[in-house]
């Protein structure tokens, strides 16, 4: 632990002083109530191939709540019976997060929602001329007239109401104006909901995008951007420094075509990055971003941001020396954050090609075993063999056998 702690250097996590630099944080407007608006269960199993059940959305539910999820976005009810179910067991079950439905703006869509007994609805309606003309094959003015009549509908069955434009930052900049001025005086909205479908916005461009929108529309902003171009977490949390309050994300990023904005970056870089605690409890990410992935049947990269079931393995040898040198008095000056900050166990020294002899020392402590240097030199050169032959990391019962061969050669 640094002897002064500082915003950049604490006991969980060493980031970087330029973060906290006066003219870096100068105009950075991060709400104090910034939230978080989960949308695993409705644009998460949008990814091809994920389906969740109602118990498994029941499953995933609690564990948002209980790792301080503000909103919970259940479901889209007009899908399927089965989600319908699956909104219905979550708004009744009495968790601590307000829980939402995604709706199309629809009057029937509505007026489902608000009967599974939920908090509020995310209504969707295509915003940029092209998509609305070619995708849906409407009129500009059908899906004006939509909006407006769901969202006021939607108001009147006393749901809390947030307005989604699909495609904003694809619409030409009148037409998405004309739209949710529409809506925001012939209809209802409680909030926006600034909307990168596909993943274009460059991150230079958020700031123009949140700030145009909150100089002409009097209400909260949220966010949902995707990770097309795998800018999506900046992206976030440039919209959340300019002042947008609710982040929509998923967990491990499951969602259409290259997923949504992870809810795991995003969180834990508020906390460390910015020094803004965003009410979710981190050490819970781990476990719920492993859970989401086994109930979807999709797999991990094992270096993934957070949560990877590698990431915290050091192969390198500078870096395993590292690890010993300072596990015991910082481990921050070996990685950004404490592991155990996210629920995931400390560095753990393996072995492998590019290992050095500290890989092979802390090893050695680990069987009881004592060499002469000259057969830890030999020890090494036998693991790097093994490793080049096997193409991948040796277990500690392959280690043990090489290390029995070479003390038994002695």
């Amino acid at each position: 632990m640094p002897e002064q702690p500082t915003p950049w250097h604490t006991d969980q996590w060493f980031t970087s002083p330029w973060n906290h630099d006066a003219d870096v944080t100068a105009d950075v407007r991060i709400p104090e109530d910034i939230e978080f608006h989960d949308v695993t269960l409705r644009d998460g199993e949008q990814q091809a191939g994920i389906v969740f059940n109602a118990s498994d959305k029941m499953r995933i539910a609690e564990g948002l709540a209980d790792a301080g999820v503000q909103r919970i976005e259940a479901g889209l009810p007009a899908v399927s019976a089965e989600d319908e179910k699956a909104l219905r067991m979550i708004a009744s079950a009495g968790l601590p997060s307000k829980v939402y439905a995604f709706s199309r703006c629809m009057a029937d869509d509505v007026k489902l929602a608000a009967d599974c007994g939920v908090d509020g609805v995310i209504l969707e309606v295509p915003s940029s001329r092209h998509l609305i003309e070619l995708g849906y094959r409407w009129s500009v003015e059908r899906a004006i007239e939509l909006s407006t009549e769901a969202t006021g509908l939607a108001h009147d069955h006393g749901l809390d109401v947030s307005f989604f434009p699909i495609d904003a930052t694809r619409a030409g900049l009148e037409e998405y104006l004309n739209l949710v001025e529409r809506v925001a005086t012939d209809g209802h909205m409680d909030a926006l909901v600034l909307v990168d479908t596909f993943g274009v916005l460059a991150p230079q461009a958020v700031s123009k995008f949140v700030e145009f929108s909150k100089a002409r529309f009097d209400v909260p902003l949220e966010t949902h951007f995707h990770m097309d171009y795998g800018l999506g977490v900046a992206n976030t949390l440039i919209a959340a420094a300019c002042g947008a309050r609710t982040l929509q994300t998923t967990v491990a990023g499951v969602g259409e075509r290259a997923g949504n904005v992870p809810m795991e970056e995003t969180a834990l870089a508020l906390k460390t990055l910015y020094g803004v605690d965003p009410g979710i409890d981190t050490t819970k990410l781990t476990a719920l971003s492993r859970l989401v992935c086994d109930l979807a049947g999709v797999e991990q990269p094992p270096n993934r941001p957070v949560t990877g079931p590698q990431l915290f393995d050091v192969e390198s040898g500078i870096i395993a020396t590292w690890v010993r040198n300072v596990r015991d008095v910082d481990l921050t000056e070996c990685v950004p954050y404490d592991p155990r900050m996210v629920g995931q166990d400390p560095p753990r020294i393996v072995l492998g090609k590019g290992s050095g002899v500290d890989n092979i020392t802390d090893h050695l402590e680990q069987h009881g075993l004592t060499v002469t240097a000259e057969q830890q030199a030999e020890l090494l050169q036998q693991v790097k063999s093994a490793s080049l032959a096997k193409k991948g990391l040796l277990t500690k019962e392959e280690f043990a056998e090489l290390a029995r061969s070479v003390i038994g050669d002695s």
